[in-house]
């Protein structure tokens, strides 16, 4: 690939040819159904989030409670049209039998201005809401997209990348989801729940207390149901990012898997993990569905108790047949809301602990700031020297011990070793992707902590071992190095790879598009496509790390002539095992554990009778056996 550190600059799709990495960190775990650490906090820190739709969001609550209200009102002018009409009925004119309605129907027009206005302000709240949901999670989501490209590799070293997603989707997905229907819904519960409960008292005092003796009962039922379903939730999320990082690895390194027979020992992980989903998935979703038959038992029992006692009162004459219909459709509408608002006190505790996990995220450390007044590498020099460089991963594992270089502009500088050595390492540090914990490197004389990060990338092109290619076309994929390249500039790149032979021979040719995988191209060729990439990009400075890894000998040859004309007169940087690759470099140094254990041409190597001496005949005397 041209220039890889593009790829750094947005959340792409997982790299063609190559699985996700494998589970660094903890399970990839969504937000639903698990407790936050700290409600309070992680509800205020999305409050002031939210800041900037503020008037968006009290309009909209205005408009739900306002919408409530005026549909509290209707049961009870719907009583009094009932009322009304028993009365009407009663006093009709007994030689015509004419009915007089008039004050049924003004009731009724009324009722239908105040259902109409309920209406038309609930509308406006749900598409304000909609808008405000809609552009909060775009935001959320590119705060997290861009907080990425911030971040330091070492962070992603200990994390896994289902989980970094995870925050990307689900818990903001779980964010809008609070915002698009809970948080509306918490003012229409509240405002139906006091607008019923005076109702309830405007019509009987002694009817509405009997209600709210049943009240404490249910509230005590919902809260141990909430709370013993809490544990299963928060189970079940775990075991859903278990089993998720598990799909992911698994269809990952499918090829793996199939080549070395472990589909059973697979199949068996899958089996277990979602087998123990399966069953506290059960018990969570048992535990929270009893809830509300529990509420409509105990709202029935409220029901029939108001029928017989109002019918009493009714018999009396304490109370008008419509007003015991309207309290009767209140106490049936008045466990609706206190069962969402139950509902809601879960939905609040999955919401406060994805807006933990987002924000927890978004308030990590990042990479060191870019320098103010930053050096420019236009027509820089690209001596590089590595001055006692130390660096670990770790702090108390230390990989490059004391490592010093001089390369002069040009030069081709090969980097052999053993496999754990360091040789990819110091190549990462060189392009900034860690920062030395001692020593320094700098290019032209210049410290590369004197440019910034952007600046110092677009010096080098790169051909990596792991290819990376993404879904579209091969001409689109080898135009990534130089986006303005024309198309002819694109053929010429891929003829200087030696690619443009079996990329005409391919149907549709350079307009073919690669699957998501780039598996309908076979590895050498991905490898040919990404140095085709690194000729169009012309870059000022190579790094190639293994790049002819995944060819067979005699397209070898040829790339490597490719890359020996590409990196004439640049300064090169080749990580090589196959070391009959790197025998016209001008400097090999060879490493061994963090430190330069020899450096020299190949002959000069050679002749020392060393360590590198050792590696070359032993694979020689491999490749000739």
């Amino acid at each position: 690939m041209s220039n890889e550190t593009k790829s750094n600059q947005s959340l792409p799709k997982l790299p063609a040819g190559r699985g996700p990495g494998p589970m660094r960190g903890g399970p990839m775990g969504m937000a639903g159904g698990v407790k936050a650490k700290d409600f309070k906090g992680a509800i205020k820190k999305l409050w002031s989030y939210l800041s900037a739709y503020k008037f968006a969001i009290l309009v909209t609550l205005i408009f739900a409670a306002g919408s409530t209200v005026l549909a509290v009102i209707g049961p009870k002018r719907l009583g009094e049209a009932t009322t009304e009409l028993v009365k009407a009925l009663m006093n009709r004119d007994i030689a015509t039998g004419v009915v007089n309605l008039d004050a049924v129907h003004k009731i009724l027009i009324t009722l239908l201005i105040i259902y109409g206005i309920s209406g038309l302000l609930s509308f406006v709240q749900a598409y304000i809401m909609a808008i405000v949901t809609v552009r909060v999670s775009y935001n959320l989501r590119k705060a997290i997209n861009e907080k990425i490209d911030r971040m330091p590799f070492g962070y992603f070293d200990g994390i896994s990348y289902g989980d970094v997603l995870s925050r990307l989707t689900n818990d903001v997905d779980t964010i809008s989801n609070t915002l698009g229907q809970s948080l509306t819904q918490i003012i229409t519960s509240t405002t139906s729940v006091i607008g019923i409960l005076y109702m309830m008292f405007s019509i009987d005092v002694s009817m509405t207390f009997i209600t709210l003796v049943i009240l404490p009962f249910a509230l005590l039922f919902i809260t141990r149901i909430v709370k013993a379903s809490q544990k299963y939730f928060r189970a079940q999320q775990s075991l859903i990012g278990a089993v998720n990082g598990h799909v992911e690895e698994m269809y990952g390194g499918h090829s793996v898997i199939t080549a070395y027979n472990g589909e059973e020992k697979s199949e068996k992980a899958f089996d277990a993990k979602n087998g123990e989903l399966s069953e506290v998935s059960r018990k969570a979703n048992f535990i929270s569905s009893i809830m509300m038959p529990l509420m409509g038992f105990i709202g029935n029992i409220s029901y029939v108790a108001m029928s017989v006692y109002g019918g009493y009162l009714a018999i009396k004459g304490s109370l008008q047949i419509g007003d015991i219909q309207a309290f009767l459709q209140y106490v049936r509408q008045f466990n609706q809301p206190l069962s969402q608002l139950a509902n809601i006190s879960n939905v609040m505790q999955q919401t406060a602990a994805a807006s933990e996990r987002v924000f927890e995220f978004l308030d990590e450390a990042e990479e060191s700031p870019d320098p103010v007044n930053n050096e420019s590498v236009e027509d820089i020099i690209t001596d590089v020297d590595f001055d006692h460089v130390v660096f670990g991963y770790k702090p108390d594992r230390v990989i490059i011990k004391d490592f010093n270089c001089s390369i002069k502009e040009g030069q081709k500088v090969a980097i052999v070793g053993p496999t754990g050595g360091g040789k990819t390492t110091i190549v990462k540090l060189l392009m900034r992707f860690y920062d030395v914990n001692s020593g320094s490197i700098s290019i032209g004389g210049k410290n590369i902590n004197s440019f910034t990060r952007n600046d110092l990338r677009s010096l080098f092109g790169m051909v990596l071992q792991d290819t990376w290619l993404f879904n579209g076309t091969l001409l689109e994929n080898i135009r990534y190095g130089n986006e303005n390249a024309t198309d002819e500039q694109v053929y010429e790149a891929a003829k200087a790879a030696y690619a443009d032979h079996f990329i005409k021979a391919l149907p549709d040719g350079y307009n073919m598009v690669l699957n998501e995988d780039a598996t309908n191209i076979s590895a050498g060729q991905k490898q040919l496509i990404t140095i085709a990439r690194a000729i169009l990009a012309n870059p000022r400075m190579l790094i190639l790390d293994e790049a002819t890894s995944s060819v067979d000998t005699r397209t070898e040859v040829l790339i490597q002539k490719a890359m020996d004309n590409l990196s004439m007169n640049r300064t090169s940087f080749v990580i090589a095992h196959r070391l009959s690759t790197i025998r016209n470099a001008d400097i090999i140094l060879v490493i061994k554990e963090g430190d330069i254990i020899e450096q020299g041409r190949h002959e000069e190597l050679l002749a020392l009778d060393g360590f590198y001496a050792q590696l070359y005949n032993s694979q020689f005397t491999l490749l000739t056996a």
